[in-house]
């Protein structure tokens, strides 16, 4: 089985020593994602914006290998506060529409910048559909 990397420019990739998703058989797996665009965290304030933002940084990395987020499989949220908890999933649920994959949200203390109240990570499948 062969292992590609895909970089981003995520600010914390060449800080922290990891990649914004690797490509392994079948299976795409996408780092955890936030709303940092640019180096920039965006919707301060906006967990429902912030939501829609990180996982549109996660599709980018999916369509590099050809994939939308249909392909993606399981989800996880990480949310920093309970209150968010229903414009996180609203949001997610706007994202994957017809094809929901499996999710887990959870409450966090805190993420690595006080202004980000979502990251989230995902796993996309690529092989033969039934």
């Amino acid at each position: 089985m062969s292992i590609r990397r895909i970089r981003s420019d995520g600010p914390w990739e060449e800080q922290y020593g990891y990649v914004r998703a690797v490509v392994a058989g079948d299976f795409v797996f996408v780092s955890g994602c936030t709303s940092t665009v640019d180096g920039e965290v965006r919707h301060e304030g906006d967990p429902y914006l912030q939501t829609v933002t990180a996982f549109r940084v996660a599709e980018k990395a999916l369509a590099e290998v050809g994939l939308t987020l249909a392909d993606v499989v399981q989800t996880r949220m990480y949310i920093t506060h309970r209150r968010d908890a229903d414009e996180v999933g609203r949001a997610h649920k706007d994202l994957f529409g017809q094809h929901p994959p499996t999710a887990t949200m959870v409450v966090v203390k805190e993420l690595v910048d006080y202004r980000m109240l979502v990251e989230v990570e995902a796993v996309a499948y690529r092989g033969e559909r039934t």
